[in-house]
């Protein structure tokens, strides 16, 4: 008798430590993620489409050394976030690991390939479009509510961390796609920027509407400096124009349609990311940063490793390190690193109105 109620006491003792390991996680803060390749974590692993990462030397220099679906020699962006915010990475929403607890930690709903608008990409096939995301975001909270319950999941959303990159495939695998495309017979530039930033807007809106509450939103790279452009447009390693005008109209707007929407929330929900000047200060100065080229992509084929994809077949740097670009077209882990630190701790030049430490630290104080 003494011992099926001693079995019976380790039982419950087991469920309060589990419960409060949920209730822990709970507290701890959680991260979700939206946007394309540069946030992608695996999503498009779990998808048939041409857009993924899980061949080597994909992830040579991950924890595994191996390909996970990231566009990336290592880490990328998403995870050196969740390392400075104490956090586990994040796992990608299709990944059928991500359940129970794992939940608690957050989710990351990016896919390669995609954009702002749902007909960019359609070269992919099946891929993850915002919409579709933004869905599954609503799935999420289902689940949670499942084990948690609504109030509880409420404000594990509210008080969350959210990164959203968008914007860059719009140019690049849309507007510029092929000469005379659909969208840049239907738009001049300027006039596609307006209309990309409106439909932005309406995204931002609706992530606010499934309370997101802290929202980090990057601005495009320095579009004609990536080693595919150069392979496609430049004779003596100059950035091409047309792709760098598109990014010089896109990202100022971006910054004023943040803050006017903030103006209308009446807080700073949504955050700017200059990852525009955060590129080009590497690209303009690469041995600043020890890096020896910011031009010739590490892995690759053809003028700058730029030319078709990075497969087992291509060119490979042995430091990758020392290469600004691990890929045409994705930052090595080491210029993603320097991209985190800036959004960090950057001045209001890099991060607008604050950064992410200064955010973390008014949010210890609610």
């Amino acid at each position: 008798m003494a011992r099926a109620s001693s079995d019976c006491l380790w039982v419950v003792l087991g469920f309060v430590l589990a419960l409060r390991a949920v209730a822990r996680e709970a507290e701890a803060r959680a991260f979700f993620v939206f946007g394309d390749s540069l946030v992608d974590s695996g999503n498009n692993n779990y998808l048939a489409t041409t857009a993924r990462a899980d061949a080597p030397p994909y992830g040579i220099d991950y924890p595994t050394h191996r390909p996970t679906g990231r566009f990336s020699n290592g880490l990328n962006i998403p995870d050196l976030i969740s390392e400075k915010i104490g956090s586990e990475p994040t796992l990608p929403y299709l990944n059928p690991e991500l359940t129970g607890q794992k939940l608690l930690v957050g989710a990351n709903f990016a896919s390669a390939g995609i954009g702002i608008l749902n007909d960019t990409g359609l070269q992919f096939v099946n891929i993850i479009r915002i919409t579709l995301q933004l869905q599954y975001f609503q799935q999420y909270q289902q689940r949670v509510t499942a084990l948690i319950g609504a109030e509880q999941t409420k404000q594990l959303v509210n008080r969350a961390l959210v990164l959203i990159t968008l914007g860059g495939n719009d140019f690049v695998n849309n507007y510029y796609l092929v000469p005379f495309s659909a969208r840049s017979r239907q738009f001049a530039l300027p006039d596609y920027v307006r209309y990309l930033i409106s439909e932005y807007k309406k995204i931002l809106k609706k992530l606010h509407d499934l309370g997101a509450r802290r929202v980090l939103v990057t601005g495009t790279g320095p579009l004609g400096c990536v080693p595919a452009e150069l392979a496609m447009h430049s004779r003596n390693g100059e950035c091409a124009p047309e792709l760098q005008r598109a990014a010089a109209l896109f990202n100022p707007q971006l910054v004023q349609m943040l803050s006017a929407l903030n103006s209308e929330l009446g807080g700073d929900v949504f955050i700017a990311a200059n990852t525009n000047q955060m590129h080009n200060d590497f690209i303009s100065n690469p041995g600043a940063f020890g890096f020896a080229t910011s031009k010739i992509a590490c892995c690759g084929q053809g003028p700058y490793n730029g030319l078709g994809l990075c497969t087992g077949l291509s060119n490979l740097c042995p430091n990758r390190d020392l290469n600004a670009f691990w890929d045409p077209f994705h930052p090595s882990e080491k210029a993603n690193r320097l991209i985190v630190q800036q959004i960090m701790t950057g001045t209001t030049q890099y991060m607008s109105p604050m950064n992410l430490s200064t955010i973390m630290a008014l949010d210890s104080k609610v």
